[in-house]
């Protein structure tokens, strides 16, 4: 995520797997990242760029959409890169826990468009008068973060929130994030909006368990 300024039943086991072994799903999103990147690169004018970025204007003026396309605009090439190596970080361990089948697979693209939604809008509410344009994955993708982080260790069900490994997990989201907002961090040029970040990662978090039920109606968590 950037502010564009002018510019289970067994996670644990399936995440030893090989990158080629990756969900389809979870590589057909990074896939879409990069299409939609080319179509931007090629295709997209920068005023189109900008009228698809979310910012606190675009909602003022009723253009929901931006929530979501916004998560398919990246500023420049290491963005889109960056993004990418993240997404198949842990995008396969929630992908691998959701199941087989196209409802599985429809719950994870479901999973991660709202982690977007809500990271872009934990940044707009932290800046209420904010007037920059946000692209990027990278709130979706945190949430995915947030998502594997309860799957960490785990042969079957869901750490609770406070549980083993995710602790850690929140830690280092949250101490990593406010050191970028706190030295205003940047890389290659990028305005790193970490608000995002850590909305996003919150709603992976939180979000996992409601859409594992989604995803495997019979579901029951085991613990």
């Amino acid at each position: 995520m950037s502010e564009f300024e002018g510019d289970t039943t067994g996670p644990q086991a399936s995440s030893r797997e090989p990158m080629f072994n990756a969900p389809g799903i979870s590589l057909a999103v990074i896939a879409l990242l990069g299409i939609a990147y080319g179509v931007q690169v090629l295709l997209l004018t920068p005023d189109a760029v900008a009228a698809l970025a979310l910012s606190r204007p675009a909602l003022a003026e009723g253009r929901w959409w931006t929530l979501i396309s916004h998560v398919f605009l990246h500023a420049n090439l290491v963005h889109l890169l960056m993004n990418a190596g993240a997404a198949l970080a842990f995008g396969p361990a929630v992908a691998r826990h959701f199941g087989p089948g196209p409802r599985a697979a429809g719950t994870f693209l479901l999973f991660f468009l709202l982690c977007g939604v809500l990271g872009g809008l934990g940044y707009i509410a932290l800046h209420p008068n904010g007037v920059d344009l946000v692209v990027g994955a990278s709130g979706a993708i945190s949430g995915l973060w947030g998502g594997a982080a309860r799957l960490l260790g785990r042969w079957r069900g869901l750490w609770k929130v406070w549980e083993g490994p995710v602790r850690g997990q929140i830690a280092a989201v949250v101490i990593l994030n406010l050191l970028i907002g706190l030295t205003g961090l940047a890389a290659s040029g990028l305005h790193i909006a970490w608000e995002a970040h850590i909305a996003g990662f919150l709603a992976g978090l939180l979000l996992i368990g409601p859409f594992t039920r989604l995803a495997r109606p019979s579901y029951r968590e085991e613990r």
